[in-house]
């Protein structure tokens, strides 16, 4: 395959199978990417992200370009030397992380000035430096630079940010110089069905590699999340992998495969590993409690993980309880390996034509429980 080359093996429905070649070799989809924020997956080795089955990782934009830089970044040979991770790594634009953490910004139609939520310095953002930003990273997936609105929104809001994110795609677009690298545009729209599909139809009259579904876990309820991209999923360009981004529980997953969504990347399995919740095939579990105590059994007993494979639930209770990095390590390795685990086994399922059957099986065992944990 050639790079930037996307090609659907098998569909059933909505459902893709797909192959994307990247510089840094093929992705097999539909998949899940760990999230790197600064340059690592927070208590992963490169080497343990493999065994997981981990395929692609995400780098912050934002962090990199605050710490270390992303000149000493490229200095060192480009992200993938510097983390040591020889797999493909996708940027997002910084959009996101300047519109949530950065105080005092000041948007224009040139970019954004901003202070940096480290130390309070100037730093100023365009479509221009996102790009150069990451090109020096390395990537080989590049996010578009795009306005991501705070929720809620009024129409009017709405339309100016879809309007800016659009010609902020063009200027992201000219920018691009590095020919390793995939440029992905961002359709944003808030919450309504008809404005997505105005984004959609400005975003994808721009020719690019591939697509992304941004602007989702803002706060909104997540049935509407839900209803949106079963509607526009199916509508972005049947030849280009679609990404939906920060996106999210094994249900959001499973549902939004089932609406023809090819990539997926999320904090949350890292996140909530560190502060005691498990995914498991029964369901999401919290390890702290009592119960646990005196419990011998694997975490997962459907679970062939190293975690799940060495050590109780007992023993994880401890470990959670008395603060130890261990304990972080080892929910870590068995959230993601559950993670991937869950799409490779929907790959599977598509290309054996029986994802109806592994979609109702895993919608059986996370809908509801899933949403139980206190």
């Amino acid at each position: 395959m050639q790079l930037g080359e996307f090609k659907v093996l098998k569909k059933e429905n909505n459902a893709r199978r797909a192959t994307l070649m990247t510089h840094h070799g093929p992705v097999q989809t539909p998949t899940f990417m760990a999230v790197g924020t600064k340059a690592t997956v927070k208590a992963m080795t490169p080497e343990e992200l493999k065994d997981v089955g981990t395929q692609v990782v995400l780098g912050n934009t934002y962090h990199l370009h605050l710490r270390p830089g992303e000149k000493l970044v490229k200095k060192m040979g480009g992200l993938h030397k510097f983390m040591n991770w020889n797999g493909p790594i996708l940027t997002d634009s910084g959009g996101f992380q300047v519109f949530s953490l950065s105080q005092l910004r000041n948007m224009s139609e040139e970019g954004v000035e901003f202070r940096s939520h480290l130390d309070g310095a100037k730093h100023f953002i365009s479509p221009e430096k996102s790009m150069e930003i990451q090109m020096d990273l390395g990537s080989d997936i590049i996010m578009a630079f795009d306005e991501c609105l705070k929720y809620p929104a009024t129409p009017e809001e709405i339309k100016k940010s879809m309007d800016l994110t659009y010609r902020w795609l063009l200027r992201s677009k000219a920018a691009m110089t590095r020919k390793e690298s995939l440029l992905f545009g961002i359709v944003q729209g808030g919450l309504q069905i008809e404005s997505r599909k105005y984004s959609l139809d400005q975003v994808t009259s721009v020719d690019l590699p591939g697509y992304a579904l941004g602007g989702f876990s803002v706060g909104e309820p997540i049935e509407l999340m839900h209803e949106i991209v079963k509607e526009v999923g199916p509508m972005m360009p049947e030849n280009k992998p679609r990404y939906l981004m920060g996106v999210g529980t094994p249900l959001d997953l499973i549902l939004s495969v089932d609406s023809g969504i090819d990539m997926f990347d999320c904090v949350m399995p890292t996140r909530v590993a560190r502060n005691g919740t498990l995914y498991t095939w029964q369901g999401k579990i919290s390890i702290k409690r009592n119960e646990y105590k005196e419990d011998s059994g694997p975490l997962d007993p459907e679970c062939d993980c190293y975690t799940c494979t060495n050590y109780s639930r007992a023993y994880l209770r401890h470990l959670f309880l008395s603060g130890e990095i261990l304990g972080s390590r080892l929910n870590t390795i068995h959230n993601l390996h559950f993670y991937m685990s869950l799409m490779k086994k929907a790959r599977q399922a598509i290309e054996e034509g029986r994802w109806k059957e592994y979609r109702d099986f895993c919608l059986t065992r996370f809908i509801k429980r899933d949403e139980k944990l206190t």
